[in-house]
């Protein structure tokens, strides 16, 4: 999937996205897409470790850049996200996360999103709806 015009809207104005230093990638396939992020203080637990909402934070970030990359024009938000935080990760140490579509209806987008370390190792697996607000 092509993300790279929504990485440029994204990457124009200050947001969650930016903030928590998120890196949005295209991939080959056309029901997937890909994020990259470095865990640092912007997006840790006072203990050193990625915050589980951070992870949630880009799961949902990368199903909205996959929606919005599927339906141009279209406002598309995360209206439920659901996952399971299975390993921690050090400050220092980056996280990679792989979205697949599972349904892209018109009004529905259902996103499996795995975020794995750097070792390649799960991380957090996530579910992420999306509702597609097609702009009259």
């Amino acid at each position: 999937m092509n993300v790279d015009r929504i990485k440029q809207i994204v990457e124009s104005t200050p947001n969650l996205s930016t903030a928590l230093g998120m890196e949005f990638i295209s991939t080959p396939e056309d029901d997937t897409c890909m994020a990259r992020m470095r865990v640092d203080e912007r997006n840790r637990q006072p203990f050193g470790f990625l915050s589980g909402g951070a992870s949630l934070a880009l799961a949902e970030n990368l199903a909205g850049v996959g929606s919005s990359s599927l339906c141009p024009g279209c406002a598309c938000v995360g209206i439920e996200v659901s996952g399971s935080h299975v390993k921690a990760v050090s400050e220092g140490d980056s996280v990679t996360a792989y979205g697949r579509l599972v349904s892209g209806g018109h009004t529905l987008h259902v996103w499996n999103v795995e975020i794995r370390n750097t070792s390649g190792e799960l991380i957090s697996s996530v579910r992420v709806t999306n509702y597609i607000i097609r702009h009259k």
